[in-house]
């Protein structure tokens, strides 16, 4: 890629980001990659003299580095708000000091409880948690994962407008699934997805193998909480009966051969009609 040579583009980290009322974002994740994608995206830049940032929530799937170290990038004494499950709540704001650079002031960020039983709404969106089944991040003792409920630790969304935000509810409004970490398709995600519009799904490995691939990982994809694309009862075939969502690729590993589009893994993956997602991809309803 740095070269030149290699036929595919430039990714940062996941990220998604939404607006349903101008000059107000919310974003889903908190990529360490963060600040560069500020700064490739002018909606999101600071304004008012370059201190007043347009981002005023942020919700995360999950404590994993890749979707929480964000927060620590983003302008101290910005006040804005976090959802995240009480689990990963704690995590962060109990177990790691670092992230007391959240909680300068009064006021500065305000978390909020996601409860895994109920919609909650974020930035003109409403939202709905799904359990999916993984695990903490190994950087959690197992003192502390003991005392946390186990259904918190990995979760997607449907995500959907908010009809209380808007003039008039309207029933034909889509939904778009966010599934960054997936370890399996049970019959009741399927059923789920079905119904959804918009389908961005975990595309981190092609295959079971491929991590144990890269030195000093000795999990397969499946046991990193990473169902793989090819294979049986892979993604690509657990999801072929789905006809009625847009299916893209999210949160693809570096080492996946769909980002080189020359190869026959991204052909297989076009064929299959699915999309593989990149940086400055834009959706709209």
């Amino acid at each position: 890629m740095r070269d030149g040579s290699f036929p595919g583009s430039s990714r940062t980290q996941t990220q998604l980001a939404w607006s349903a009322v101008p000059g107000q974002w919310s974003l889903l994740n908190a990529s360490p990659d963060l600040r560069t994608q500020i700064e490739s995206t002018s909606d999101l830049w600071p304004r008012d003299g370059g201190r007043e940032s347009p981002i005023r929530d942020v919700v995360l799937p999950s404590a994993e580095l890749d979707q929480v170290l964000g927060l620590l990038l983003l302008r101290e004494f910005h006040s804005f708000r976090v959802h995240a499950t009480p689990s990963v709540r704690k995590i962060l704001t109990e177990d790691n000091s670092l992230f007391g650079v959240l909680a300068r002031f009064t006021g500065q960020v305000c978390w909020q409880d996601i409860l895994l039983d109920r919609p909650f709404s974020v930035g003109g969106a409403r939202l709905e948690a799904l359990t999916l089944s993984g695990s903490f991040p190994g950087f959690v003792s197992a003192s502390r994962q003991s005392e946390l409920n186990p259904h918190d630790a990995v979760i997607g969304f449907l995500i959907s407008p908010d009809s209380r935000a808007s003039s008039s509810a309207n029933s034909n409004e889509r939904t778009l699934a966010f599934l960054p970490g997936v370890a399996c398709v049970s019959d009741t995600l399927l059923g789920t997805l079905e119904n959804c519009d918009i389908l961005l799904f975990d595309g981190t490995f092609w295959s079971d193998e491929e991590p144990l691939r890269i030195p000093g990982i000795t999990r397969t994809a499946r046991q990193m909480g990473h169902l793989p694309l090819s294979g049986p009862g892979g993604s690509l075939e657990r999801l072929a009966s789905l006809r009625r969502p847009r299916k893209i690729f999210i949160h693809i590993n570096n080492t996946n051969q769909i980002l080189d589009e020359e190869s026959c893994e991204y052909r297989t993956v076009r064929e299959a009609g699915w999309e593989v997602a990149h940086d400055g991809m834009e959706l709209t309803p």
